[in-house]
């Protein structure tokens, strides 16, 4: 039965994202899968520059990978692109992403270190993927609204109420985004899949199965080094 995997929130941890594919490369043995990256690669980590590389010029056989947009990329964009407060960026973790492109917070212009095609491919990143059976965005959908008229906020932005299990009509939805140190948090309509890796070094990897409705088939863990 054909599977897909779910990466929430990277956050510059390229340690967690390598590591990742592999568990993933081991898990799916001879047949091909698909990988859904569920969007915030940059900033807080390290790794920032490195991330998007992996990302961009992934090539597998037998994997394919689909990177969605959160809202760190859109904040990255935004800035690089003179539409948004450097400062704001910076607060939610830019400076450690311009680092990672060689420069040093409060002395480099963001669309001055990174490069063109980073900047273009963060800008083309879709905001959700969905198949017969499930939803996958970075942070959530409007149950009341059709797939193809969501607001890019709520895509990016929203955060569900505590204890919601709303999904998207009869779709399952998987989102990262709302970070959770008890992740996966599993309800009958959604999957929040952000154990806050970055920080915790605890990455959770959903698995579905394409053919099967609902929510994940089992929960692959990546446990690296935790920061302060």
């Amino acid at each position: 039965m054909a599977r897909t995997y779910a990466i929430p929130d990277i956050h510059g941890r390229l340690d967690l994202l390598d590591a990742a594919l592999e568990m993933i490369n081991v898990h799916s043995g001879e047949e091909p899968a698909t990988i859904i990256a569920l969007g915030d690669y940059v900033d807080r980590g390290p790794d920032s520059c490195l991330v998007v590389e992996r990302l961009m010029n992934w090539q597998s056989s037998k994997l394919d990978l689909i990177c969605l947009k959160g809202n760190h990329e859109w904040m990255m964009g935004a800035v690089c692109n003179n539409l948004a407060e450097r400062g704001w960026w910076e607060a939610n973790g830019g400076g450690a992403t311009l680092a990672s492109y060689g420069g040093l917070a409060g002395n480099c212009l963001g669309q001055q270190l990174v490069p063109q095609a980073h900047l273009r491919w963060l800008a083309d990143l879709p905001f959700m993927h969905v198949d017969e059976h499930r939803v996958f965005v970075h942070a959530a959908v409007d149950p009341m609204v059709p797939l193809d008229q969501q607001n890019e906020r709520t895509l990016l932005w929203k955060r569900y109420p505590e204890g919601s299990s709303v999904g998207h009509g009869r779709r399952h939805v998987v989102h990262g985004h709302d970070a959770h140190l008890r992740a996966p948090i599993v309800t009958t309509g959604r999957t929040n899949l952000d154990a806050m890796a970055w920080k915790t070094g605890r990455l959770v990897i959903g698995v579905f199965e394409d053919e099967r409705p609902g929510g994940a088939r089992e929960f692959l863990e990546v446990v690296g080094l935790a920061t302060e």
